[in-house]
C-alpha cells in the first residue's frame, strides 16, 4: 500500500527476486527483514555506538577524515541536533582498527565493531549481487568496492520537537543500510508517487536499504535514489547505524551492457564516483538534483 515503503525478505529472494528490482525502481528504498545479520550482534553494535558517541569530544575529533565527511561530524549550523563517528572502509581490517584506535575502543568493543564490519559489508555486496541479478545482470561484481559505515547520534529534546535531524538529502553512493533506532522515530523517505514523506516507523530486528544517486546511472535510469530526512517527533536519543556500499573513488561508474539497446539508449556521460562527489559538493546538489548535470539527453 502506498504510504509505506515495500518490505523485502531476503530467504524469498530465490522464489521472487523481482519483489527486489521492483522495490528499487519504484521507491529506491525498502525494509530489509530476514536479511542475516544477527539480533544480538545488531543490538551489541547499538550498544557500542551509544558508548562511543559518549565519548568526550577531544576523542572524538581523533576520528579524522579519510574522505570528506568519513570522520567525525560535530553538530553544526545546518544539522546542531546531529553528529556522528566515520569509519572509511569496513571491507579493511586496517581502516576497522585505526577507527577502533583513534577512539581508544575496548577489546570488547573492537571485536563488536570487527564483527559486525564483516557481516554488514558482506551484507551490502549480497544485496547489490543480487538486484543486478534480479535485472539481468547476473555477471556484475561489487566485490572490491568500499563500504563506510557511519554511527550517528541525534539529541532531540521538547524544544526541538517539529525540527529537522538532518536535512534533506539523497546519498551519493549506490546502496546503504540503516540500523535505525528501535525506539525512536523520525526517519522519512519520499514516496515518488505523491511526492511527499512518508514515515519509516521504527521495526526491530529489520534494516532499511535505500538507493543513492550512482545506482541511478549504473541502471541506465531505471532505479532511482530517494530522498530522505530526520525529523524531531519526540525528545530523547536517538542512535544509528548507517553503512554505505560506494564504488572506489577513481572507478568510472559502468552500465552493463544488458541495460542499453535502441529502446533504451545510454542516458549519462561517464564520471568517477570521486568526480561525482566533488559535482555535489561544489554546486551544493545534495538531493540528488546533481545527477541531472551528467545526463547526456539534458
Amino acid at each position: 500500500m502506498r504510504g509505506q515503503i515495500p518490505v523485502v525478505d531476503l530467504e524469498e529472494y530465490e522464489r521472487d527476486p523481482q519483489k527486489l528490482r521492483e522495490a528499487s525502481e519504484e521507491w529506491g528504498c525498502f525494509r530489509l527483514v530476514n536479511h542475516g545479520i544477527p539480533t544480538k550482534l545488531m543490538a551489541e553494535m547499538k550498544e557500542v555506538t551509544r558508548d562511543l558517541l559518549d565519548l568526550p569530544l577531544e576523542i572524538k575529533q581523533r576520528n579524522k577524515d579519510v574522505i570528506p565527511g568519513s570522520g567525525y561530524m560535530a553538530p553544526s549550523e545546518k544539522n546542531p541536533l546531529y553528529e556522528a563517528l566515520g569509519l572509511f572502509d569496513a571491507r579493511s581490517s586496517s581502516s576497522v582498527s585505526s577507527f577502533c584506535s583513534q577512539l581508544e575502543a575496548s577489546p570488547h568493543q573492537r571485536k563488536i565493531i570487527e564483527e559486525y564490519a564483516e557481516a554488514i559489508q558482506k551484507l551490502a555486496v549480497n544485496i547489490a549481487t543480487k538486484l543486478a541479478k534480479s535485472m539481468g545482470a547476473s555477471d556484475y561484481c561489487f566485490e572490491g568496492w568500499p563500504c563506510q559505515f557511519r554511527i550517528n547520534k541525534y539529541t532531540f529534546t521538547p524544544e526541538t520537537v517539529g525540527s529537522p535531524g538532518v536535512q534533506i538529502h539523497t546519498d551519493s553512493g549506490f546502496l546503504t543500510i540503516l540500523q535505525d533506532d528501535e525506539n525512536l522515530g523520525g526517519l522519512e523517505v519520499m514516496d515518488p508517487l505523491s511526492t511527499s514523506f512518508v514515515p519509516v516507523d521504527p521495526w526491530p530486528g529489520t534494516l532499511v536499504v535505500n538507493l543513492g544517486d550512482i545506482a541511478v546511472p549504473w541502471s541506465n535510469g531505471r532505479l532511482q535514489s530517494v530522498q530522505h530526512r530526520v525529523q524531531c517527533k519526540d525528545a530523547g536519543l536517538r542512535f544509528s547505524v548507517a553503512t554505505f556500499l560506494s564504488p572506489p573513488a577513481d572507478k568510472v561508474v559502468e552500465v552493463p551492457p544488458e541495460f542499453i539497446n535502441e529502446e533504451h539508449p545510454r542516458m549519462f556521460s561517464s564520471f568517477t564516483y570521486e568526480e561525482y562527489r566533488n559535482l555535489r559538493k561544489t554546486t551544493k546538489l545534495h538531493a540528488g538534483e546533481a545527477l541531472q548535470l551528467v545526463r547526456l539527453d539534458k
